[in-house]
C-alpha cells in the first residue's frame, strides 16, 4: 500500500506527525480550553487542576511518536478516564472473543455520538487487548488547524463531505480503497459508522452504499463483490449509552426538520452537540462486538442486513429503553428490567419541551427494543 496515495485523508505520519505535534505542544492554551471544556466547573480549584493536567498531557506529548502513541497514553491514557469519572456509571464490554489479536477488522457500528463512538471502541480494544483502530470522521468536524491536529495524531481519517456531488462521488470510491488496502496491505483496522450522521431517532440502520462502495474501490482490480467483504473482516459493534446527553436537542432538530420539510445546520451546531455528549450524563455505557462477516452474500443489501441484525441484538437494552418501550406501547412486557428505575425522573427530563419533542426522544429510546424484537424472528 502507498500510504503517499493518501496523505491528505490518512492519519498523521511520520514528519506530518512530529510537525504536528510540535504544533500542539505551541498551543499550551488550546490545550487548557480542550481540558477546561470538560470540566464540570470553573471553580479555581479546577482551573490549577486544569493547568496540571495541561503541563502532564505536554510531557506525554513529547513521546508521541505514532498514533497509536497517542491514543494509548493521551486519548485512553487521560481524556477517556476523565469523561467516564465525571459523566459515566459503568463501562462494560462483550465479544472481545469474537476478535483475533493479530487480525485487522473494519469495524462497523451504530452511530448515537459525534466523537464518543470510535473513541470507546478504541477503549474498549484497548481494555481486550486488541489492536486499536483508525477511524473515519467528516471533515465538517474539522474547524481549525488545533482541532485538525488532534484528531489526524489520533488515528483520524478524512472524510470528505463538502464537496460537489461527482467530486463527493469519486471520493467515496478513493476512501473505501483506503479501508481496504489499510486492512489487507497493513493489516490496520479502521472505525467507520454504520450511516452518514448521528442516529437521532434510535433506528440504527446501515446504508448498504458504504458496503457496495468497498467493492467498486477494488471492481477495477477483477476482485469479487464477496473476496472484498470477507478481506475486510467487517465486524458489526453496537454501542449502547443508558442516556443520551443530546436527546432534547437531537429531537428538537428532527422534529423542526419534519416539519419544515428539511433543515440547515446552524454555525457551530456539531461542536455544540460535541460537548454535550462529552460532558453529559450517560448513565452506563456497553460496547459489544460482533462476529466478523464472513460467506456468500449476493449484494452489499444482504452485508447491511446482517451488520443490522448483529448491532439491533448484541444492543445493550438498559431500563431507559425498557421502559420508553412500555410507556409508548401500553404493554408491561419489559416490567421486570426497570423494576428498580425511577421513571418519574426519567419522564420528567422531558417536562421542559412540546408533545411532539418529547414524543420523539421517548420513541428513539424505545426504538432499540423494537429492533431487537424483529431481529429475534430473523
Amino acid at each position: 500500500m502507498d500510504l503517499d496515495n493518501y496523505k491528505d485523508i490518512g492519519p498523521y505520519r511520520g514528519k506530518d506527525l512530529t510537525d504536528a505535534v510540535a504544533r500542539v505542544l505551541n498551543n499550551r492554551a488550546g490545550i487548557e480550553r480542550m481540558i477546561a471544556s470538560l470540566s464540570q466547573n470553573d471553580i479555581p480549584e479546577q482551573i490549577d487542576q486544569t493547568k496540571q493536567y495541561a503541563q502532564y498531557i505536554m510531557e506525554l506529548l513529547t513521546q508521541v511518536k505514532t498514533y497509536d502513541d497517542f491514543q494509548r497514553k493521551i486519548t485512553a491514557g487521560i481524556f477517556l478516564p476523565a469523561i467516564m469519572k465525571s459523566s459515566v456509571c459503568k463501562f462494560s464490554t462483550s465479544g472481545s472473543e469474537n476478535i483475533e489479536k493479530e487480525q485487522a477488522y473494519l469495524f462497523m457500528s451504530n452511530h448515537r455520538d459525534i466523537v464518543l463512538d470510535c473513541a470507546l471502541i478504541d477503549y474498549a480494544l484497548i481494555q481486550c487487548d486488541r489492536m486499536i483502530c483508525e477511524m473515519a470522521i467528516g471533515d465538517n468536524l474539522l474547524t481549525n488547524q488545533f482541532v485538525t491536529d488532534m484528531f489526524k495524531l489520533n488515528g483520524g481519517v478524512t472524510v470528505k463531505r463538502t464537496l460537489p456531488m461527482r467530486e463527493k462521488y469519486l471520493e467515496s470510491i478513493r476512501l473505501s480503497a483506503y479501508f481496504v488496502e489499510l486492512i489487507v496491505e497493513e493489516n490496520k483496522s479502521i472505525w467507520v459508522a454504520q450511516k452518514s450522521g448521528r442516529s437521532k431517532d434510535g433506528l440504527d440502520n446501515t446504508t448498504p452504499a458504504i458496503i457496495k462502495m468497498l467493492h467498486l474501490s477494488q471492481k477495477p482490480k477483477g476482485i469479487k463483490f464477496n473476496e472484498v467483504i470477507n478481506g475486510c473482516h467487517i465486524v458489526p459493534v453496537a454501542v449502547s449509552y443508558e442516556y443520551d446527553p443530546c436527546d432534547v436537542l437531537k429531537s428538537k432538530e428532527e422534529v423542526d426538520r419534519i416539519r419544515r420539510g428539511e433543515r440547515t445546520k446552524k454555525k457551530y451546531e456539531d461542536i455544540i452537540s460535541i460537548f454535550h455528549g462529552l460532558k453529559g450524563q450517560k448513565g452506563n455505557i456497553h460496547i459489544a462486538f460482533g462476529k466478523p462477516i464472513q460467506g456468500e452474500y449476493l449484494n452489499s443489501d444482504e452485508v447491511a442486513k446482517e451488520v443490522d441484525r448483529q448491532i439491533h441484538l448484541n444492543y445493550k437494552l438498559w431500563p431507559t429503553n425498557c421502559f420508553a418501550y412500555d410507556y409508548l406501547e401500553g404493554t408491561s412486557d419489559f416490567t421486570d428490567s426497570y423494576a428498580s428505575f425511577d421513571t418519574e425522573k426519567f419522564l420528567a427530563r422531558f417536562k421542559d419541551v412540546n408533545e411532539d419533542v418529547r414524543r420523539y426522544a421517548l420513541n428513539a429510546y424505545a426504538n432499540p427494543v423494537r429492533s431487537f424484537l424483529e431481529a429475534k424472528k430473523l
